[in-house]
């Protein structure tokens, strides 16, 4: 595969890149393994400060880090800066908690004495996407390096910098050789990687065709996995939400990172007595975003992260349209340089159009109206993702009752699907399965050994 980079504001090719060859791949895992004999093997205190000295690191030279990150996917500048600062939260937070998540667990069996203890389980490798170039990296590398795995990454192809600039970030801090690598290969290198007895876990973030080829390949090895895969968030808006409050997040939930978000607001679903005035407010909010360089702090819009992108993205509304979705916003190339993308609501989407059950990854919303609460429950529910989604309302309890019966991973009252250090992510259903973040984030890669002692005498 390609491993360059492209400016998306501009379309400029930045540099390009030459893959891993299969003799440099074969020393970078026995590199990866060697480093795991060792690692294993230091104390939670040694590992905390290389992890450590990463998050500080990465703080200090935010600016950099988030420069290149929107020379090469087109993040907006401040959008960028803190992405880079998240990144630095996840590490730090992993350093600091991970030895009391895996510490000895004491059980109470019907005789003699039981714990459970927690060990590394090897060399786990990462395929990770672009539109999080550090969040995605930081958030497998922070539970795994400090659980004492050592990780071999192979990011997306169109953010070779920013792979290559996150495992400089290692070096800078200290770690040995072989605890973080890097990886420019290919997809049929990528698969060999997944068959090699070196590896023991594969964590995935990515689409689903890329969840089902890795979870397939992995699982056929007996390696266990993690996949964190697209979503189509419901977006809920109850008759008694405050209307300003719940389209400041609407807008929010589907541009933020220009729409190209797994747990994007993408499904806006709004009850009878909202619909108009929701739907008039969110369009006008859509309208007033302006797009333009994204290292320019004052733009609304940025580009996307290729053509390719656009291009799918453009096809995808397209067909919406001709299979009888309704056009209320958008649906264009803007003409100027680079890979952008009129913002755009497409309503009257029924189940037997296409986009119904699509994931749009950018600027696009899709609008429903319906009738009460539960018509919105059962539309929301009638996906085949299963990741997070929002309800919005001024009855707490109700917004609690009624995420409760939503069909996803995560569920969020009166504010959007998002991360943070000490909360579990992940989804359901096509979206995946696993959790990272928080303390499952830790547990998906160790070994959870029980220990039973008994007094010394012979069994009756």
């Amino acid at each position: 595969m390609t491993y360059q980079s492209l400016n998306p504001a501009t379309g400029q090719l930045l540099k390009s890149f030459s893959e891993t060859t299969d003799i440099e791949l074969e020393a970078k895992l026995s590199a990866a393994q060697a480093c795991f004999q060792t690692w294993r093997h230091t104390s939670y205190t040694a590992r905390a400060t290389i992890v450590t000295k990463a998050a500080v690191l990465l703080r200090a030279q935010a600016g950099r880090f988030a420069h290149i990150m929107t020379l090469e996917m087109g993040k907006r500048i401040a959008e960028a800066r803190g992405e880079v600062e998240f990144s630095a939260d996840i590490l730090a937070y992993y350093a600091k908690h991970a030895e009391r998540f895996l510490k000895p667990e004491k059980l109470n069996p019907s005789f003699g004495e039981a714990h459970m203890e927690s060990s590394p389980i090897g060399v786990i490798f990462g395929v990770e996407p672009w539109n999080f170039p550090y969040y995605q990296l930081a958030r497998v590398a922070g539970p795994q390096l400090m659980a004492g795995n050592v990780l071999v990454v192979k990011h997306a192809g169109c953010v070779p910098q920013c792979a290559m600039a996150f495992e400089a970030l290692w070096i800078e801090a200290g770690a040995p050789a072989g605890l973080y690598t890097n990886l420019l290969i290919s997809h049929e290198q990528s698969d060999r990687v997944v068959d090699d007895p070196r590896i023991k876990g594969v964590a995935l973030t990515g689409s689903v065709a890329a969840g089902r080829s890795i979870a397939a390949r992995a699982g056929h090895n007996l390696k266990p996995s993690s996949m964190e895969l697209g979503g189509s968030d419901p977006f809920i808006v109850l008759e008694d939400a405050d209307l300003d409050h719940t389209v400041k997040w609407a807008v929010w939930g589907r541009m933020y990172n220009d729409g190209q978000t797994c747990c994007g607001a993408k499904r806006f679903i709004v009850v009878d007595a909202l619909a108009d005035a929701f739907l008039e407010k969110f369009t006008s909010a859509l309208k007033a975003l302006q797009p333009g360089d994204p290292l320019d702090e004052q733009t609304t819009l940025g580009p996307l992260s290729s053509e390719a992108a656009l291009l799918q993205l453009l096809a995808q509304v397209d067909l919406a349209v001709e299979k009888g979705a309704k056009l209320v916003l958008g649906g264009k190339r803007i003409d100027r340089p680079g890979f952008y993308m009129q913002p755009t609501i497409l309503a009257d989407v029924k189940p037997e159009n296409p986009a119904f059950r699509d994931e749009f990854f950018g600027p696009v919303a899709m609008f429903f109206q319906v009738k009460d609460e539960e018509a919105a429950i059962a539309l929301a529910n009638d996906s085949d993702f299963g990741l997070g989604g929002s309800v919005f309302t001024r009855d707490i309890a109700r917004g609690k009752r009624v995420a409760g019966r939503i069909e996803t991973g995560m569920m969020f009252v009166n504010n959007i699907s998002w991360s943070d250090a000490e909360l579990p992510f992940g989804g359901v259903k096509d979206s995946g399965y696993g959790r990272e973040l928080g303390e499952m984030g830790i547990q998906t890669f160790v070994n959870k050994k029980l220990i039973r002692t008994a007094k010394l005498e012979a069994p009756v």
